[in-house]
């Protein structure tokens, strides 16, 4: 059995990850979400799938959380971590009107928790073989997409496609594949419901790409349908 980490699982593309993953016989999952007493869907889920899926209370930003998932985890090869857990950052975002405090709360979750979860899940995807490491972005992050507006939440995703291309080529002897997705216009509470795609296309088109995906493809960002996004 694979073990397959999931943050921010509770709604949205994360929860349709988390179906993807155990609709693979091959899968175990560890569903991870603030609060997993009050996830009804995901409980449903363990129900359903008794001990092919566990759920562990995490605040990707309490650095205390995060270490009590690693030693949860102590000892077991992890196979893939899929960092999905973001925020929008708030609705003052405008030149004219910009939450400073709300920013750096932005960064906080976007950039620096997928880099702290991956360094602390560290041993379990060394023990595992050819390990995949996938950060969850936006085309919004890309310095080639011309946009305005939305100060922390671009600058956060540009900045996490930069640590995890730095990670990628870090890792790279290892053997431990590191990517980015961005995974479409979803509807979800962040995309809203006139978006192009639902959460379960695409969960199904990120989840079957990182099946494909290869320690050469490592350091790469994608479209969640498999194409590669211009940086």
């Amino acid at each position: 059995m694979k073990h397959c980490v999931i943050t921010g699982s509770n709604r949205g593309v994360g929860l349709e990850l988390v179906k993807a993953y155990l609709s693979r016989d091959t899968w175990h999952v560890h569903a991870c979400c603030r609060e997993p007493e009050k996830a009804d869907a995901l409980r449903e889920l363990v129900t359903s799938n008794l001990g092919r899926i566990t759920l562990h209370s995490l605040d990707v930003t309490n650095a205390v959380l995060v270490q009590k998932l690693g030693e949860a985890l102590s000892g077991q090869p992890i196979d893939l971590l899929i960092n999905n857990a973001g925020i929008m950052g708030g609705d003052r975002q405008t030149l004219g009107d910009i939450d400073y405090d709300a920013w750096a709360h932005t960064l906080a979750v976007n950039t620096i928790a997928p880099m702290r979860i991956a360094q602390t899940l560290l041993p379990g995807l060394r023990a595992a073989s050819n390990a995949k490491i996938v950060t969850i972005s936006s085309q919004l992050g890309a310095l080639s997409y011309i946009s305005t507006g939305k100060y922390a939440y671009n600058s956060s995703k540009a900045a996490v496609n930069k640590v995890m291309k730095t990670l990628a080529l870090e890792l790279k002897d290892e053997g431990i594949t590191c990517v980015l997705f961005h995974p479409g216009w979803v509807q979800t509470d962040m995309g809203g419901p006139s978006a192009d795609i639902t959460p379960c296309e695409s969960a199904q088109g990120i989840a079957d790409t990182t099946d494909r995906l290869t320690i050469a493809d490592t350091g790469g960002f994608f479209k969640w349908n498999g194409e590669t996004h211009p940086w």
